[in-house]
Parts: C-alpha cells; structure tokens; sequence
C-alpha cells in the first residue's frame, strides 16, 4: 500500500507516520511507500524498509498535486494546512493554502483517470460552525463559520463530499477538536493558548493566557488525532454513507477547568506560572468558535478520544516529557 500525507512535517504529520510505521499495516494491507510533502521536506522515517519519497513543496501550487499523486498512493492523508489565526492575519495565504491547494489535489485525483480512486482523509476543523450555537452541536447542524479559516475549511467539506458523490475519490472528512497539549513551539493558531497554558509550566516556564477563565472549548490530544485520522482511513464507503464529514468526540471543558486539572497534577506551583494578559483579536476569533458537541456518528462509528482533560495532560508528559514535570 501507498500512502501520501501532505503536510507530514507538522505535529500531526510527523506522529501520523512514526504511527503508520509502527503499525505496519493499519488499514489491513502492509505500507510498502511512503510519499510525504510538506513546505519544508519532512524527515523521512527511521526503521521503514519501503520506498519514502520526501519532498518540500508547497500544496498551493496545482503542480504540486500532480506529482504528489503520481505513485497513485491508496490512501492520501491531507493535513496541509495555514492554521486559524494565520489565516485570519492574511486572507489571501489562507485562501491559496487552504482552499485552493486542496481543490488542486482533487483536480489532480479526478483528472488522473483509469479508475483511479483513493481513499482521501481530510481534516477539517470545527470552526466550520458559527454562532448563535445549540447547548451541543451535531453533525446536522449548519455551517456558517464566522473566520476565514472555518470558511475554508468548510467549502473543502462540500467539494470533498461532491468529488465523493461522483465517484472521484473516496472520501471522509474529520472535524478535529483542538488538540492539545501541541509540543514544541507555538505556531500561529488562534487556539494556540489552550496549549500554552498548558505545556509551558510544565516545562518550568510563564504562559500568556489571553481569554477569560470561563472560556469553554472542545479538545483532543495528538495521539487521539493521529487514532482519528487511521480509524477514518478504514472505514467503508458504506459504514460512512452520504454524509462522510464527521465531528470527532472531545473533551468539553472550561479555561479555569484546564488549570484546575493541570494543579491537580502537577500542583500550585506550576499552574501559578499562566499570566492573564487579554488579546482583543484572539478573544474576538474564540468567541464565534462552538463549545460543545454531540459526536454520537462518529463514537458510533468507532471513534474514540480521552475522557476527562486530566487524560489529556497525562498523554503530554507520557508521549512529550518521558512522565517528567518542572515542579
């Protein structure tokens, strides 16, 4: 089997394929290639025998679909992406990344011909729901996203579901929560913070928290996100049915409801280490992002996600500490 992941060099697409070659063969069939492009070359894996093509290329760019798709990999998973807040700040690379990049590559999937049909993963996000919001949001509730981002993202969800109708691909689309805790560095997400308050005191340092404590969002870790992302890749055409965009489950639960979990862990001194500090443009995109969800179709469909937010800082410091705290 071959499998193309665009951007494999982010967070999710680096534990995507450690997992995917760990695994072996995750959908049934062993991984003998590897095709992974991001806008910088992804490292290639260590401890895979198959073939691994790395390549930087930038997704906004039709022709780097065309040769992405060359191999005619089985399964495509795409992650490439410009995140909220960028896409916020600059309209028009939001547009070309987001949108226009992956129209390319189902231009390149249906215009390559011969039957050709992969199973294509997307993940979308769940700011493609906009205010006024019911007490949980389900699958059946209308898109009217209040960012660029959430737009973008929701324009893919009805092209993904068209292209699919019509048989040019096989496709499922994954709202995912907002994953947390992200290691590394802070990238440029509107979302960025929930991470932030998070990760940084963990690691002895001060954290800026520019919201209000009674903030309340949906989250999932990076090992449940890269879990959603291979479960979604074997399911059926017919398990999933017309409606293939699915909102993935979550944890719900407030900003004071975070820092309460992470002093239950890890003690007052570390969750002293978060500073209020209020950011009008990150309070104003937070504030038309929905809350809470109803995931019935996907745990139906065998998704699963952690169960409390204390869950979710255990599997940071397992996967990202070694179980180690700055205390």
């Amino acid at each position: 089997m071959h499998i193309l992941i665009t951007g494999a060099a982010g967070m999710i697409g680096r534990k995507l394929t450690t997992r995917l070659v760990e695994i072996g063969a995750p959908i049934g069939r062993p991984i003998d290639a590897l095709t992974l492009i991001d806008i910088e070359a992804p490292q290639k894996p260590e401890k895979f025998g198959g073939k691994v093509v790395s390549a930087a290329a930038d997704i906004g760019d039709p022709a780097t679909a065309t040769a992405a798709i060359g191999g005619r990999p089985d399964v495509i998973f795409h992650l490439a992406a410009i995140v909220s807040g960028e896409a916020e700040l600059d309209f028009e690379k939001g547009t070309r990344v987001n949108l226009d990049g992956s129209r390319a590559l189902l231009e390149a999937i249906r215009s390559a011909g011969d039957g050709y049909r992969p199973r294509l993963v997307f993940t979308s996000s769940i700011a493609v729901f906009g205010a006024p919001f019911p007490d949980a949001i389900g699958d059946e509730f209308f898109q009217t996203p209040l960012t660029s981002y959430g737009t973008q993202k929701a324009i893919v969800e009805l092209l993904l579901a068209d292209y699919s109708r019509r048989g040019f691909i096989d496709g499922v689309g994954i709202r995912l929560p907002t994953i947390n805790v992200r290691p590394g560095r802070p990238n440029k997400a509107a979302s960025g913070f929930f991470s932030s308050i998070i990760r940084e005191p963990l690691n002895g340092q001060e954290a800026v928290l520019p919201v209000a404590a009674d903030v309340r969002h949906w989250h999932a870790s990076p090992r449940a996100a890269v879990g959603f992302l291979i479960h979604a890749a074997g399911l059926s055409s017919e398990q999933l049915g017309p409606r293939i965009n699915l909102t993935m489950p979550g944890v719900c639960c407030t900003v004071a409801e975070q820092i309460a979990a992470l002093r239950r862990i890890a003690g007052d001194k570390v969750a002293a280490r978060i500073r209020r500090a209020p950011d009008p443009l990150v309070e104003r995109i937070v504030a038309g992002w929905p809350r809470r969800f109803d995931p019935r179709r996907a745990l139906a469909l065998g998704f699963r996600a952690e169960a409390s937010f204390d869950d979710i800082i255990r599997v940071h410091i397992e996967d990202e500490l070694g179980g180690n705290i700055v205390v």
